[in-house]
């Protein structure tokens, strides 16, 4: 297993953030942005997470090089859906490949209870294999097809949940 360390993030690693975010752009697998992002326009999001309720966590290798970044989100934004956060996992194009996405789900998922989360949603492409078959593999059933919802490049996809209950 890769040894990886997480840690709250910082303002100074929204540039890294946004670096890894927008390597996954052009494949049109893993995000319905179609032009890259700029720092500046992640920064309302980057606020929107905190250290006590909706966690933003880079992932260093053991160079200390950032090499991933997993957050929760609020779902839906009313209070009565608090206990469920969309789970968000990026990892640098240089190091897909290697096991971190399970580590880091895995590692999520433990920690979730701990920010009053019992359900964690994932949406992902219906034609990205490799995220569904890491959030299946997870214990993460699909709860919904969106047919067609996004168009990229003047093609039509669509986006599945899924979803994990972690207590009953």
């Amino acid at each position: 297993m890769n040894s990886i360390v997480y840690r709250d993030a910082l303002r100074e690693d929204l540039l890294e953030i946004v670096s890894i975010y927008n390597e996954t752009i052009a494949s049109r697998m893993v995000t319905a942005d179609t032009s890259p992002v700029t720092e500046q326009s992640r920064e309302v999001w980057f606020e929107n997470h905190n250290v006590q309720h909706r966690p933003l966590w880079v992932v260093e290798n053991e160079k200390g090089q950032i090499v991933a970044w997993v957050s929760f989100q609020s779902f839906y934004g009313r209070p009565a859906y608090d206990a469920t956060v969309e789970i968000s996992i990026y990892i640098s194009e240089s190091h897909r490949g290697k096991g971190y996405g399970k580590q880091i789900l895995q590692y999520s998922m433990r920690q979730a209870l701990q920010f009053g989360v019992k359900t964690i949603l994932g949406f992902v492409f219906a034609h990205n294999e490799p995220s569904l078959q890491l959030f299946l593999s997870q214990g993460f059933n699909i709860w919904g097809n969106m047919p067609k919802i996004a168009t990229m490049d003047l093609k039509e996809y669509d986006l599945l949940i899924l979803g994990k209950r972690l207590v009953e």
